[in-house]
């Protein structure tokens, strides 16, 4: 009884450290780390490896890859996050993917290029670069890409592979969701170095809220972030990129079925009456006669004039890198 009585008058104060327990062993803010491996759907071996780690880790997926639909497939399964990593060109001279995006392109050639990358990876809800660091500079280009990426329901990933990037500018100026780059996991191909940068990536997550690293699917990398990832501290929650876009929401967008725009219907001339036609086949008669005796007065035989060939945008300007 005596026991009883005392655990009765400290239970208040047994209840306090209860609750200072818990304080203490969760932590009431947990800073928010992306991890996105580039460059998938060439090697398969380490491609699968990837797919192994935590389903927070995204996957940026290589259009015109072997083996990108398959992985797209199997991570959607496993609901992680995709993107589609589109080859852009770059400053430096470097052999390039089929359909890079150039700065020399069109709105019509961009938009046909990113409509075959998302048919190419199903399942993607946003968008980053692969190298790219002359269209990424150049806001004009980017611009044209937002836009394609605005009516696609696509989120952009800004890989940073210049100083100068427009992307986020150009993002804003559309109102299309954006993110940036943190930190290169494994710019250095060593175990080391990728251990170094993911622990320099939860330092400014925990700095900043949230940080977002880019790796790539080499043995190394593979390697570092088997041995790292289940060691994450306490405080650091992984999550995909996209839950970074809105910090209340703790979900990623979820892909949406490509939408089919209709083709526009082209207004029809109204059809003249009967009545009208051989009053209109002499007028339409009378402009060619017309049209005809004007040009015969206009140039002599031996002095007429050439229409140069219009360039087409393969001549124009195209960045050979």
């Amino acid at each position: 009884m005596k026991l009883l009585g005392t655990l009765q008058r400290k239970r208040p104060f047994l209840l306090s450290l209860m609750l200072l327990s818990l304080v203490v062993s969760t932590p009431v803010f947990a800073a928010k780390l992306a991890i996105v491996i580039d460059d998938f759907g060439y090697r398969k071996k380490e491609d699968n490896q990837i797919l192994q780690l935590p389903t927070a880790v995204s996957i940026a997926i290589l259009p015109d890859s072997p083996h990108g639909k398959e992985i797209a497939t199997k991570a959607h399964a496993q609901g992680r996050e995709i993107l589609i990593h589109m080859p852009m060109a770059p400053i430096s001279k470097q052999p390039l993917e089929r359909d890079t995006l150039k700065p020399s392109m069109d709105q019509a050639e961009i938009n046909r290029i990113i409509q075959h990358a998302i048919n190419n990876v199903p399942y993607a809800v946003g968008m980053n670069n692969h190298m790219g660091s002359a269209m990424t500079s150049d806001r004009q280009a980017m611009d044209r890409v937002i836009k394609a990426l605005n009516h696609s329901n696509l989120y952009f990933l800004d890989s940073v592979t210049i100083g100068n990037t427009q992307a986020a500018t150009a993002a804003k100026a559309a109102g299309v969701p954006s993110l940036r780059r943190h930190v290169f996991l494994d710019n250095v191909q060593t175990e080391a170095e990728t251990r170094q940068q993911l622990n320099r990536a939860i330092a400014l997550a925990r700095k900043n809220g949230s940080a977002i690293a880019i790796g790539h699917p080499h043995p190394s990398t593979v390697r570092a972030l088997q041995q790292q990832l289940p060691l994450l501290p306490a405080d650091i929650q992984l999550v995909a990129p996209s839950t970074l876009l809105n910090p209340q929401s703790e979900k990623p967008i979820q892909p949406e079925p490509p939408k089919v725009v209709p083709p526009i219907e082209q207004p029809q001339e109204p059809k003249p009456a009967s009545w009208l036609k051989p009053a209109q086949k002499a007028i339409i008669s009378m402009k060619k006669s017309t049209l005809i005796n004007t040009l015969s007065s206009g140039f002599s035989s031996s002095e007429k004039k050439k229409i140069p060939n219009t360039p087409t945008p393969n001549e124009t300007g195209e960045i050979k890198e």
